[in-house]
């Protein structure tokens, strides 16, 4: 009595222990190019390029960390022993050079009066630079550094400016995990397609703005839309005649492993390699003491909250959502009690591609930009937050999303930027070890 049958555990124990496995590999691959590479080592060739030297009083300093950031795209490296530096970018564009003054000399800053033409300082800081390309596709910045104050931020600001960020990604997140954790929930896949469902909301935003020069309410609509046109073919088409073939759940996971490969690449066809920008991607930050947000920022993290209370509201309160949630703890009990269970499962996958196209819509301002395979760095996060939350739980999938946003965006405080997804997936691997039912789970006993 009380016992389950140890064959309902297996398909969740495998699923754990692939995410396990996926995540140590990803963190594997994310600390090992930034603790073993050489600077700029790992940096893609192109036509276009920054480069110069720093000096202190006509010396060259070396090991001074430099940054790139703008169109979507973000790059680092250090001067070398005589203190040049090179960082490729995909296109000509104005893009924000950040020095790391930390790395600088102490008492020391940027001279600004001594900025090459084109380019120009941030205002409220002394160590970023915007800066343009001419006529050619090399731009020559040397910077020298003169004896200064350099504006500093207190640590505790620091914290509660990025604590909101991380919030904030970790709501537009919680937007996709809830989705994924719906169909987990009801069906035990563990859809390695999702980070393409994601990614296809940002991409129908950017074919109807920046290719057919649609307003933007106009292709956020038609992504919602044609997320919720992709989440009901993927069922109709593949998943359900697939069900109804009693394939195991192991089968279903490869099978969605190839479907994420095949989407991944339509999106590619469809917009190109490069990154593509929304309207209205790099708005005018607002200041709210040490937080610093954008309307965007605002609009998007209120979006989020709306479509999360109104998810709560499908589950609790209506018919479809309380078979929802029945088919999830029984499907086999759900179907003898008259529920249509391929039905519902058809209207999960539904709401499950609109908040992913949501999501995707967000994500593609929070980046910035759209790229074809950005759902496929959002996906090892959606599987952390969902775990973390615990699995086939909508609510646990939420506040996952929220920890896992916070920790990734508090991180950057002690570790590189590169690596801040490293901690997520650290945490992942840990909670898998403690508790692998997740914060919210419900613990099984194995006959």
């Amino acid at each position: 009595m009380g016992l389950r049958n140890p064959a309902r555990r297996r398909p969740r124990s495998g699923l754990l222990a692939l995410i396990a496995a996926l995540a140590s590999v990803m963190l594997a691959v994310l600390i090992a190019p930034a603790a073993f590479a050489a600077p700029g080592d790992d940096q893609e060739k192109t036509d276009f390029y920054f480069a110069g030297s720093i000096t202190f009083e006509d010396a060259p300093i070396d090991g001074v960390v430099i940054g790139v950031d703008g169109g979507g795209f973000t790059a680092e490296t250090k001067t070398d022993a005589e203190g040049k530096w090179r960082l490729y970018v995909p296109e000509k564009d104005t893009y924000r050079l950040k020095v790391d003054e930390d790395t600088l000399p102490e008492g020391v800053i940027i001279d600004a009066e001594q900025l090459p033409p084109g380019v120009s300082p941030v205002e409220g800081s002394t160590g970023e630079f915007d800066a343009e390309f001419g006529l050619t596709g090399t731009k020559i910045i040397n910077l020298f550094l003169g004896e200064g104050e350099r504006i500093t931020t207190s640590f505790a600001d620091q914290l509660i400016g990025r604590t909101i960020g991380g919030i904030n990604f970790g709501l537009l997140l919680g937007l996709a995990s809830m989705g994924a954790a719906l169909i987990y929930g009801t069906t035990r896949l563990g859809n390695f397609a999702h980070g393409e469902m994601v990614s296809w909301g940002g991409v129908i935003a950017v074919l109807c703005t920046s290719f057919w020069s649609l307003p933007l309410w106009v292709g956020v609509v038609a992504a919602v839309i044609a997320g919720a046109l992709l989440g009901w073919a993927m069922d109709a088409g593949l998943w359900g005649p697939l069900r109804k073939r009693g394939l195991g759940v192991v089968q279903l996971m490869i099978v969605s492993i190839g479907l994420s490969l095949a989407l991944r690449y339509v999106l590619q066809f469809m917009i190109g390699g490069g990154t593509h920008q929304l309207p209205g991607a790099s708005p005018d930050p607002m200041h709210f003491g040490p937080v610093t947000l954008s309307y965007i920022d605002i609009t998007g993290m209120s979006i989020s909250l709306v479509a999360i209370l109104a998810m709560a509201y499908f589950l609790n309160r209506t018919r479809i959502g309380k078979a929802t949630r029945a088919i999830s703890d029984n499907p086999q009990l759900a179907a003898a009690s008259g529920i249509d269970v391929d039905r519902v499962i058809r209207i999960v996958w539904i709401i499950s591609g609109t908040l992913a196209a949501m999501s995707g819509v967000l994500w593609t301002y929070f980046r910035p930009g759209v790229q074809w395979n950005m759902g496929m760095q959002m996906l090892l996060l959606i599987f952390c937050a969902i775990t973390l939350g615990g699995l086939g739980s909508a609510m646990g999938a939420l506040i996952g999303s929220l920890i896992v946003g916070v920790a990734v965006e508090v991180s950057t405080l002690w570790i590189p930027t590169d690596l801040k997804y490293a901690s997520a997936l650290l945490a992942l691997i840990i909670v898998l070890l403690v508790r692998p039912q997740g914060l919210f789970g419900r613990r099984e006993r194995l006959g």
